[in-house]
Parts: C-alpha cells; sequence; structure tokens
C-alpha cells in the first residue's frame, strides 16, 4: 500500500504506556481464550462484564521503538483513508459521517465497554464510537496467523471501522434490541451477518482506495484475503481445539469472510452488502 508522506488523520489517541496494569480474578483465563478466538469485531461488553477488577498497579514507562512509531503512523494514514472515503460515500446517501477515533494502548486499556487487554485483540465499542488497538497484534497477525503485509493491516483497520459504519446506519442498535428475544444460536447467525458485513465494508473501503486514491499496490488484495482468512472461526476453532462446532460460530467462516471482503473490493456498491437478507446457508 502507498502510505508514506500522506495525510495522517488527527483522531488517534495514543494511551501506550499511560494506563495502569489491571490485575484481575474470576476465570479471565477462559475470557481471554474466547476473546483471542473472536479476535476483532465482536461486542466486548459480554465479556468484561464478567471480569472483577481486583487491583490496579501502575504501568512502567517503556520507550516506543521505532516499529511501533512506524505502525502508527501507519495506522493514522489509514484512519485518514476511511475518514475520506466514507464521508464521501455517506454524503452521497445525505448521511453526515461522524469520524470515530483510534484509541492505541498496550497491555490494558479502559473504554466505554469495560476493560480489554492486548489479548482481546482490536475491536470497536459502539459506546463511546472507537477503536482500540494495541499495535502488538499486527505482529501476532503475522507470525501466528500467517497473515503478513501492510494491507492485511489496513483490512483490520478497515474492518473495525465497518463496524462503525454499522453504528451510523443504525445496524448496531438495532441488534442489541433484538438480543434479549433470540436464542444464542439464533443471536450468534445474526452475529455472523453483522461481522461479515463489517468484512464487505472494509472490501468497500479497499475498493475506493484503489479507483480513487490509488493507494493499492500488486498484491494488497491477497494479503488482505489471508488476514480475513485467518480469523475465520472455522479456522480459529480447528487451531484451539481440533473441533469445528458451526452453531457456535459468530464471525462467519474463512471462505465466508474472505467472499464478503472481496465482494465489497470488486463492487464498491453497499447495496451489495445486504448480509441480514441472504439466507443463513446461503452466507
Amino acid at each position: 500500500m502507498k502510505w508514506t508522506g500522506r495525510r495522517q488523520s488527527g483522531n488517534v489517541d495514543d494511551q501506550r504506556g499511560r494506563g495502569g496494569r489491571m490485575v484481575v480474578g474470576g476465570g479471565l483465563g477462559a475470557i481471554v481464550v474466547l476473546v483471542v478466538a473472536l479476535l476483532f469485531g465482536a461486542d466486548p461488553r459480554d465479556l468484561l462484564n464478567q471480569v472483577e477488577t481486583t487491583q490496579m498497579e501502575p504501568a512502567a514507562d517503556a520507550p516506543v521503538d521505532a516499529h511501533a512509531e512506524e505502525m502508527k503512523q501507519f495506522v493514522s494514514v489509514v484512519l485518514a483513508d476511511t475518514e475520506d472515503i466514507w464521508g464521501r460515500l455517506l454524503a452521497q446517501q445525505g448521511s453526515t459521517y461522524r469520524e470515530p477515533w483510534v484509541v492505541l494502548f498496550s497491555d490494558q486499556v479502559e473504554s466505554a465497554c469495560g476493560w480489554a487487554s492486548t489479548a482481546s485483540g482490536p475491536f470497536y465499542c459502539p459506546s463511546d464510537e472507537k477503536v482500540y488497538i494495541d499495535l502488538s497484534f499486527f505482529d501476532e497477525l503475522q507470525t501466528r496467523f500467517g497473515a503478513p503485509g501492510d494491507f492485511a493491516i489496513a483490512y483490520v483497520v478497515a474492518h473495525e471501522v465497518g463496524h462503525h459504519v454499522q453504528k451510523l446506519m443504525g445496524i448496531t442498535d438495532r441488534m442489541d434490541a433484538m438480543r434479549g428475544r433470540m436464542t444464542e444460536e439464533a443471536y450468534n447467525q445474526m452475529s455472523v451477518r453483522l461481522e461479515l458485513q463489517a468484512d464487505f465494508l472494509a472490501g468497500v473501503w479497499a475498493h475506493f482506495a484503489d479507483d480513487s486514491l490509488d493507494v493499492v499496490e500488486p498484491g494488497d488484495l491477497e494479503e488482505a484475503l489471508g488476514a480475513a482468512s485467518a480469523v475465520g472461526d472455522d479456522r480459529l476453532q480447528k487451531a484451539s481445539s481440533g473441533q469445528v462446532v458451526p452453531d457456535s460460530f459468530t464471525h462467519g467462516t474463512s471462505a465466508q469472510r474472505a467472499a464478503w471482503f472481496r465482494r465489497g473490493f470488486e463492487t464498491g456498491d453497499l447495496k451489495q452488502g445486504d448480509t441480514f437478507s441472504v439466507p443463513y446457508d446461503g452466507l
């Protein structure tokens, strides 16, 4: 991705090294395992509400290395691109794009959705309309999940911003309102639809990043598809337990995630991304 020397968003709050270290009890290990399995995009409130804070300790100041600083600049450029593209697309529909903030943290962070740790992975909190990212996740994306490349990172950021677009469209609030009236299995299927739509919206961003900004380079699409595939429920479940349980899917399979991102990238047409009207077995 062509990104050096380009505009960086001012909506980045760098909290790395500024927070305390949270020591918690009450089953945190199980929560961390589940959140890592979900990786990103899930509403963290359901998990974070189960965590009991027992002690706060100050974090030791740590120098920011050159690699992390470059990563911050890259995220800021991608965020700026999402601002430009979604601002224009929503304006065409008669809506105003309210720009989200990205909060960079290390170790742990407090959001309006509750506390989260590095193990939570990147996530969007609809309550404060902020994306939370520990930059070390992107090293994990390459080394642990086998998804290298700068456009793999761009996909992650664009996916979380996609959740913000869903919030602005009222989709997130409608899902929250339905939750108490659905079985767990039915709500999991709704969650899969939400996540696949966020993948589609990330693809729409990539379409216009290529078409109007001319920043997409050869191989970038493959990097994004590789990242989408790496975080499919089937692949993560197989790696963690050796079993795949479709009824527990909350994000979609590797094939589905890659397919919906590709659809957004190839069409750039928001009308093609209504994952809620497609039969579940046709996703």
